[in-house]
């Protein structure tokens, strides 16, 4: 009966998130790996397209750091009044929270998502503002760097030797309706910044020599590709909320006042649950030992920040009391479902005395082993992970690297006489595809035509990429149409066309390709050799020479 209970309130409870969730706001994500890569002038520029489709676009609060161009983008969009305030006798501005509920637009552009607030604001972090604005049931779009997530602090910081102060908990990117990918190859970006477009000239010799050194810029770009690819893994398998409440497979981590790597040990479960798709929860079992009275005021504090973080990362967080801490994890697991334990690595040194005579926690739960899995958790092993799985990562792109040339250099060529429409153009590229052999072209037409109603890709005005992920292709296949007269100077089409096929996985292929197509398109001279080329083997020519 009270199982019975207890799954009716589920229930309720689950129907009751699904009414505030169709209330609330949306919240759009462009996600970058570094700053300057275009995150906040492309929320700029679906502003400007959102305007012209008259939806009510505000601006809440925009950095354009002095950028001409992105603050260019800013003209004639309506900027919601900001809060001044004096601090150290400079003048701050900032989102007004109070000002965005009160004019109450469809859509807000809120930048900076890890952004700290001043000391004295309602919220300590912008993220918070912003919950408060979805749940008045306004549209928000944000933009964040990969760094400024939570559970990716120590990854971060192993791989680029910078502590990221600024954070937000992963469950603000997991809410995410949407999340865009703003990319630009590492060089691209160092080429940005020594032309000033990202920092002032006083500032970009120590960027190049810290942040910006190529090797962290190529693997944060690469951990944001997993991010990306982890987020829409997420979505894409999440259960009803219904079905994960009353599932008996939740997840407790076990904090110790005195554990080391606490902070770690709680990035490291968020990251578990999200992979599982389960709850999790945080328990510390207060022993007599641990008392208010008994405890050291350092271990107190330390021990309130672990917990404040554990809540972040979006676990629930439970304090129990007990005289014996095996027996209270147990009772705490049967209660809540838990089929998942994670324990820290203790720093305890327990006498042989105790050795002897008692048990250690773990032993106490092995013993009574009702659980699907207990993890003890070390930094240092995890650490001894991490960089064996980057040695494969890495192996893993230099593949991809290599499958894109090929695809590239293996492109089917076709030159036209004079301008063609778009649609035509596709046809036309269509018929020399090798997929068509074995996909009806019909398929792989719809397919391409359903990806360009989401939204055409183009780099710049001339290359146009229409692209698709098809169903039981075996690998990716490009083909390329140039227009021979590139000079005319009423043309008003794309002069070049990359129409490009990929499988549905691995999807990072499919990317790898789209950011080589990207760099072509960025080389101005290797492009005009591409596009002045008067045959086929010459435009094939040309290509291997800006491959090689």
């Amino acid at each position: 009966m009270k199982k019975l209970t207890e799954m009716r309130e589920d229930r309720a409870e689950s129907f009751l998130k699904l009414i505030q969730k169709s209330n609330r706001g949306r919240l759009k994500i462009y996600l970058g790996y570094a700053a300057g890569v275009g995150k906040t002038y492309q929320m700029l520029q679906e502003a400007h397209r959102l305007r012209k489709a008259n939806v009510d676009v505000r601006i809440g609060y925009v950095e354009t750091h002095g950028r001409p161009e992105t603050q260019k983008l800013t003209d004639g969009l309506t900027q919601i009044p900001l809060r001044e305030t004096l601090y150290h006798g400079i003048i701050i501005k900032e989102l007004d929270l109070d000002a965005v509920l009160s004019v109450n637009p469809q859509v807000v552009l809120v930048d900076e998502l890890a952004h700290t607030n001043l000391p004295g604001s309602r919220n300590k972090k912008r993220y918070q503002d912003i919950e408060e604005i979805l749940n008045a049931g306004i549209h928000v779009i944000t933009a964040l760097n990969v760094q400024h997530i939570e559970s990716l602090y120590e990854t971060v910081e192993r791989l680029t030797k910078v502590k990221v102060k600024e954070r937000v908990p992963d469950r603000i990117v997991l809410e995410a309706d949407q999340i865009i990918n703003v990319d630009v190859t590492a060089e691209d970006l160092r080429d940005r910044l020594k032309e000033g477009n990202i920092y002032s000239k006083e500032k970009i010799a120590t960027a190049l020599e810290n942040f910006f050194q190529e090797h962290n810029l190529f693997q944060l770009r690469e951990l944001t590709l997993r991010e990306l690819a982890f987020q829409l893994d997420q979505k894409q398998r999440a259960p009803d909320s219904e079905k994960n409440t009353v599932a008996n497979d939740q997840i407790v981590v076990c904090l110790s006042s005195q554990g080391p790597d606490s902070e770690a040990l709680l990035r490291y479960a968020s990251r578990l649950a999200g992979k599982l798709n389960r709850n999790w929860y945080v328990l510390y079992v207060q022993t007599p030992e641990e008392s208010p009275q008994l405890i050291q005021p350092k271990l107190q504090r330390i021990l309130a920040n672990t917990l404040n973080l554990a809540q972040e990362l979006g676990a629930t967080v439970f304090q129990w009391k007990g005289n014996h801490i095996g027996e209270t994890i147990l009772q705490f697991s049967n209660e809540y479902r838990v089929s998942h334990i994670i324990l820290g690595l203790s720093q305890r040194k327990r006498s042989l005395f105790s050795k002897f005579f008692s048990k250690s926690i773990l032993e106490y739960l092995l013993d009574h082993r009702s659980f699907e899995s207990i993890i003890v958790y070390s930094n240092a092993i995890v650490k001894e992970k991490e960089v064996k799985e980057e040695k494969v990562l890495q192996k893993k792109i230099n593949n991809q690297n290599e499958i894109a040339h090929k695809t590239l250099l293996e492109a089917e060529i076709k030159i036209w006489e004079k301008e063609i429409g778009k649609e035509e153009a596709i046809d036309e590229l269509l018929s020399l595809s090798h997929s068509i052999k074995k996909i009806p072209m019909d398929i792989l037409k719809n397919a391409i035509i359903e990806r360009e109603k989401l939204g055409s890709t183009f780099i710049g005005n001339e290359i146009a990429i229409p692209h698709a992920k098809i169903q039981k292709l075996e690998k990716p296949e490009i083909c390329i149409g140039i227009i021979k007269d590139p000079y005319d100077v009423n043309f008003s089409g794309f002069r070049i066309m990359f129409l490009l096929l990929s499988p549905e996985s691995p999807a990072e292929v499919h990317l790898s390709i789209l950011g080589l197509i990207a760099k072509l398109g960025q080389d101005d001279l290797a492009l005009k050799r591409i596009t002045s080329g008067t045959s086929i083997e010459l435009v094939r020519s040309n290509l291997a020479g800006f491959l090689s």
